[in-house]
């Protein structure tokens, strides 16, 4: 017979552990257990490896940046270049209407813009101010070569430097830029050295004759 006291043999078998948060006897919620803390040796981590991690995250994180960057830049170049086309289309439209504008004008003027021709009339010309085409001159603005060619030139009194006396053909625009100069009479202060309301045509576009008239001997 064994010699071995019942108390001193090792169980044996799987070992069960109870980890029910409410008890089964007294229906209470269980206090947590604490769980032993992990080995040392579990926990330590190569300091290379996360060195490594760290430097290969901030390069993809430089790279999406940089492709970031490079596509806002293509939007904005495509979204310029498309704008630009735009405005161009819309000028060269415009430019084959202005003939039209003048015989418009030239119809109101002489009151012949009656009837179904009139209402055509200003339909083109909604659609053109729609787009923002603008005329521009009047007579006694001061005479600019950006925006004024002057066809003929006149020396008056009563002006202080040279003055469109005369719009012979208005100016269109749009924004701020011209797509025709205004076409017009040009008035200088009267000269001593010559008469007073001579009118004399001009050499170019844009430019104004100051040298008098000669005198009849």
């Amino acid at each position: 017979m064994s010699d071995a006291r019942p108390e001193e043999v090792e169980p044996t078998g799987p070992t069960v552990r109870d980890r029910r948060r409410i008890d089964p006897e007294t229906y209470q919620v269980r206090e947590p257990q604490e769980t032993a803390a992990p080995a040392p040796e579990a926990a330590a981590v190569d300091g290379d490896v996360v060195d490594q991690v760290a430097q290969a995250l901030a390069e993809r994180t430089a790279d999406l940046q940089r492709l970031q960057a490079e596509y806002v830049n293509y939007k904005r170049r495509v979204d310029r270049d498309r704008d630009l086309a735009r405005k161009v289309a819309i000028e060269n439209v415009v430019k084959d209407l202005l003939p039209v504008l003048d015989d418009l004008r030239s119809a109101r003027e002489h009151d012949e813009l009656t009837g179904a021709f009139k209402a055509v009339g200003e339909e083109i010309e909604r659609i053109t101010t729609r787009y923002g085409l603008e005329a521009f001159g009047e007579k006694g603005d001061p005479f600019d070569p950006h925006i004024h060619e002057a066809l003929l030139h006149a020396h008056a009194e009563g002006i202080d430097g040279p003055t469109c006396v005369e719009i012979l053909q208005p100016g269109y625009k749009i924004g701020d830029r011209v797509l025709r100069p205004a076409r017009v009479a040009v008035a200088e202060p009267a000269a001593d050295s010559g008469p007073v309301g001579v009118t004399e045509p001009v050499e170019g576009p844009g430019s104004v004759t100051t040298e008098p008239a000669e005198q009849d001997q």
